[in-house]
């Protein structure tokens, strides 16, 4: 009978998980860290805001954004590609993990631009403004309503984007979980649009929001093409 040998041993799983954590902290996190920092940055020097609030929350804003699309980029592209989707991709995971920081941090530090020490204000009017239903039904209040559901979503999603929670929920159930990225991906440019109408966006930044959208839905709707055309293919063998 052969001997097999130490180095045709399988290593073991505490060793294949260092090893997987510390390929993703070097190819993904570290560029991703890189990467945002940047983009945060260059937004953040450029914007002719006097507020620091007010600079850190457009600059937090498109970086998630960006982030929150390349999450449903990465599923469709492999499809594409030919390769095989697994049901959780650590690149995929990686960037929701960074999409979910800035967009927290947005929300934070959103919420202290417009009504100072008074974030209610936010979704309800003042007394003082006489109205019936308090709860604001402009598109002010239409905006910061659909961006607290998105957020909600995306703590959902953030806190479950780990090896821990596919464990206990299983794979079918964490998967059904995180197709609530699709509505988190409506929400926030629903919200997004909210604002760039509010604001009088400048065209570059609408354009960007614009081009991401289209992109999400042109690769979202060949990935359910190839996929059907797949299940099709199975059926008939």
């Amino acid at each position: 009978m052969p001997i097999s040998s130490a180095s045709n041993a399988e290593p073991p799983m505490a060793t294949r998980r260092t090893t997987r954590l510390t390929r993703r902290l070097l190819t993904h996190h570290l560029c991703l860290l890189v990467a945002t920092a940047f983009a945060v940055f260059c937004l953040y020097v450029t914007r002719p805001y006097p507020d620091v609030i007010a600079r850190l929350s457009f600059s937090t804003a498109y970086p998630a954004l960006v982030l929150l699309v390349m999450t449903l980029w990465i599923g469709p592209w492999n499809l594409l590609r030919g390769q095989r989707t697994p049901i959780s991709s650590d690149l995929r995971r990686d960037v929701g993990i960074w999409a979910g920081i800035l967009g927290i941090l947005h929300t934070v530090i959103g919420l202290c631009v417009h009504m100072r020490g008074r974030p209610w204000l936010y979704f309800v009017y003042q007394r003082s403004e006489g109205h019936t239903f308090p709860l604001r039904h402009d598109i002010f209040g239409f905006a910061n309503e659909i961006g607290s559901i998105a957020t909600i979503i995306l703590l959902l999603l953030f806190f479950t984007s780990n090896d821990y929670a596919l464990r206990r929920l299983g794979t079918v159930r964490w998967k059904h979980l995180q197709r609530w990225n699709y509505l988190l991906f409506l929400f926030a440019f629903l919200h997004t649009i909210a604002y760039q109408t509010m604001e009088k966006q400048h065209v570059p930044f609408v354009i960007t929001v614009a081009v991401c959208g289209a992109i999400t839905l042109f690769l979202q709707a060949l990935g359910f093409q190839r996929r059907r055309a797949r299940t099709t293919s199975r059926v008939q063998v």
